[in-house]
């Protein structure tokens, strides 16, 4: 169920209760612990990503630290670790003493981000064709053989593991490339968690599997220009296959 742009303290019960739930904060406080005392904030962090990865919690929705915590259980430290952590992947900014959750990307944006990409990728799966060791070509075709956790049925884990993997296979491209100005740009854009919080659906997903493998395999190659076409040819079909589900 989505929960809409109003402050957590009146609607974070929805997350385990029904729609109509009292906001009072006797109710809050009174709510079934999620996680155990003991948590660890990285359990809080993936918790809340998953909410916001897949539109539980809707863009522009308010995060209070000590009405999380007492929805969940724990005390605030682990609920502002993760929100720090959040703010880091840009899918939350703090405004005040709050969080709120940050709005999917828009067309602007999204053309400007494939942009980039375009121009930075096949440069680097270029760059890696002429670099790779027999090492490096192991690892790329380990991740695009064995990509784990994947499968038929889309549920968050699936698509939480679709897009570690696709994060993890681009990002590989530029440790082979061995260029860390280019990985930090890359690394700093935010990529995959910007694109998949566009749509939740697997058969995007599962379109760029095979089109990762002929990645791989122009790079084994070790020929730039293959290595080059093969990368423009994925982002391109990406960016056909997204375009339409972004709005603005």
């Amino acid at each position: 169920m989505a929960v809409g742009p109003a402050d957590v303290d009146k609607h974070i019960g929805s997350i385990a209760a029904e729609k109509n739930m009292s906001s009072s904060p006797e109710v809050v406080a009174h709510a079934t612990p999620i996680f155990k005392k003991n948590v660890l904030a990285d359990d809080v962090y993936e918790h809340f990503k998953s909410l916001i990865m897949d539109h539980s919690l809707e863009p522009e929705t308010s995060l209070k630290i000590d009405v999380l915590a007492r929805e969940l259980g724990v005390s605030p430290t682990p609920v502002r670790e993760a929100l720090l952590r959040l703010e880091t992947d840009s899918l939350v900014t703090k405004r005040g003493n709050r969080y709120f959750t940050n709005p999917v990307i828009n067309r602007a944006e999204f053309e400007d981000l494939w942009e980039f990409r375009l121009c930075l990728e096949p440069w680097a799966a270029a760059l890696a064709a002429r670099r790779a060791t027999n090492a490096d070509l192991e690892r790329l075709r380990t991740e695009v053989e064995h990509p784990a956790g994947m499968g038929k049925e889309m549920d968050f884990s699936k698509y939480r593991a679709m897009q570690e993997h696709d994060q993890r296979f681009h990002d590989l491209i530029f440790q082979i490339a061995r260029n860390e100005s280019a990985h930090d740009a890359f690394t700093r854009a935010h990529v995959h968690l910007r694109t998949f919080r566009i749509l939740y659906a697997s058969q995007l997903g599962l379109a760029g599997l095979h089109e990762h493998a002929a990645v791989a395999e122009a790079i084994a190659t070790g020929d730039p220009q293959v290595s080059h076409a093969a990368m423009t040819e994925h982002l391109e079909r990406s960016l056909e296959r997204l375009r339409p589900f972004v709005q603005g």
